[in-house]
């Protein structure tokens, strides 16, 4: 049932919003600053791909204050524009009965989308 859900991910918004996380690893890696927002917006967009049978966890690390920082800096960078395509692509599949699981995972990666540092996906 997963790789079923996985498959209908993909047409039902799933292959868009994770292109849009490559391009946005692939153009944050160019620079060394931005090799730990690419290889974190890598990993978010792998999940993308096949979000079903897959969880996002909060780590509690002692980083302190880095991970915020990052989270405000990712926010300004790329993270609303994804979020945005996040919350498009959620509302349009709401409308309909059988968009809704999809619906529901699109607004899971939408918060995910803004706040990518300090979690963890397993």
């Amino acid at each position: 049932m997963k790789i079923l859900g996985n498959i209908l991910w993909l047409i039902f918004g799933g292959l868009a919003a994770a292109l849009e996380y490559f391009v946005a690893s692939a153009v944050m890696a160019i620079t060394i600053i931005g090799i730990p927002f690419a290889v974190q917006t890598f990993k978010i967009g792998l999940l993308t791909l096949w979000p079903f049978g897959s969880e996002v966890v909060t780590v509690e690390q002692n980083q302190g204050c880095l991970t915020t920082v990052m989270n405000i800096i990712w926010i300004i960078i790329g993270g609303i524009w994804i979020w945005l395509t996040h919350i498009f692509f959620g509302a349009l599949l709401f409308i309909t009965i059988i968009g809704i699981p999809f619906a529901r995972q699109h607004f899971k990666l939408a918060r995910l989308a803004l706040t990518p540092f300090g979690k963890d996906i397993r």
